[in-house]
């Protein structure tokens, strides 16, 4: 497959060998529990690696989509949990208890479509997806960028948080929705559920992960990462910067949203607390620490973050805030490309002389060993220009991209 070169299709590979065999075998109920918790979150970080490490969008509000989706899963799987016979001791059988407690008398009309499954399917995915092109549009065609966009996500997460906490009465406000406990009448808070789950969620994981991987080496891939290098350059080549952003926000916020829904479907519950700036700044650190210009070293980094942070929190909670601290700071001043960089710089090379005696060829360099720093890079050279017809080359460059002088 063009879109899968045999380094990233082996990568994939033991991937797929540790989420699916050697985890579920390793681990009891509750810790692979944990562990599919922890994977909700790296389709997060794998919207990131295209956002932001191949367009150069730093987003630091991606919480807002993952609780979007988050709370459209909850906000059916709460009705079906709120039947009139299971609530006939409230003072309005048949609508969500914490309505009940803020005096609502009738079930919202925005409400009632999420008592169709299918309706729900829908909503996690077009809500969060309509937000982020609205956002988008209203950014990206004013050309905000950088610095600035990070800025203004951080400000919509912390303005989704308090609107979710002041309407107490129709969102469940800080608690936030709890008390999940089937899904179509299948009780999900048995082992044996939270098992099929978890299988689950490493399915449209790795869905995602092909379709990212899809996008990052196909034309739509040479051209993100052209617009991060040099995006006046691409602007003047006839290309419509704006658009190539707004899809990837979209696409970014899609994964995100799917990440919310099955972490509500986990865990049980969705709250304020997955939605605000925190948690998407730390999911923006899970990116960074696996390698932003990583598919693989995004999961791998989500894994280990959230593994680290469980570990320090049951014996030192306080010292959590201060580790992620020296995460991010380790990111930027040691290793940059994140872990996906230290393996292409330290492990690869010796991978094949230690397989088969023979030393490692320059031109067999992995995708993603191409330098970059935190921020988006630019290019000192004065013309990007993508060169298909090369492909032995391009496949060295993130997405196939050359950068040429100009005569």
């Amino acid at each position: 497959m063009r879109f899968m070169p045999r380094q990233d299709l082996v990568g994939f590979a033991i991937l797929a060998l540790l989420l699916l065999l050697v985890l579920p075998l390793a681990l009891d109920a509750f810790r692979l529990n944990l562990i599919g918790k922890y994977l909700t979150y790296a389709f997060v970080a794998i919207g990131l690696v295209l956002c932001w490490g191949l367009g150069g969008i730093l987003s630091l509000g991606q919480g807002v989509f993952f609780g979007l989706g988050g709370y459209c899963m909850a906000m059916f799987l709460k009705l079906e949990a709120s039947s009139p016979e299971a609530t006939k001791i409230q003072s309005t059988p048949g609508i969500p208890d914490f309505m009940d407690w803020n005096q609502i008398t009738a079930l919202p009309g925005w409400w009632e479509p999420f008592q169709s499954f299918g309706f729900t399917l829908f909503a996690i995915i077009a809500i969060p997806t309509f937000f982020a092109f609205v956002i988008g549009f209203a950014m990206f065609t004013r050309r905000v960028g950088g610095v600035y966009f990070a800025i203004i996500t951080q400000a919509i997460a912390a303005i989704l948080t308090i609107l979710i906490i002041g309407q107490q009465g129709f969102t469940g406000g800080v608690n936030g929705i709890t008390d999940l406990r089937t899904l179509l009448g299948w009780d999900i808070r048995t082992d044996s559920a939270k098992l099929i789950l978890y299988f689950i969620n490493c399915a449209l994981l790795f869905a995602c992960l092909f379709a990212a991987q899809y996008i990052r080496r196909n034309k739509a891939g040479r051209i993100l990462v052209a617009m991060r290098d040099q995006e006046d350059r691409v602007r003047f080549s006839g290309y419509d910067v704006a658009s190539f952003k707004i899809f990837v926000f979209c696409v970014a916020a899609a994964f995100s949203a799917i990440g919310g829904a099955m972490f509500t479907l986990q865990v049980g519950f969705m709250s304020p607390s997955f939605v605000g700036i925190v948690p998407s700044i730390e999911m923006v650190i899970f990116c960074a620490v696996g390698g932003r210009l990583s598919l693989l070293g995004a999961v791998y980094g989500a894994l280990l973050v959230n593994w680290t942070k469980s570990a320090v929190s049951e014996s030192f909670p306080e010292l959590w805030v201060l580790v992620m601290g020296a995460l991010f700071i380790a990111v930027v001043l040691a290793f940059p490309n994140g872990l996906a960089g230290l393996y292409q710089r330290y492990v690869a090379p010796r991978l094949p002389e230690f397989i088969t005696g023979k030393p490692k060829k320059a031109e067999e360099s992995p995708v993603d060993d191409a330098p970059a720093a935190m921020a988006p890079s630019t290019a000192s050279s004065p013309t990007a220009t993508a060169t298909p017809s090369d492909s032995s080359k391009s496949d060295k460059l993130d997405g196939g991209l050359h950068v040429s002088p100009s005569n």
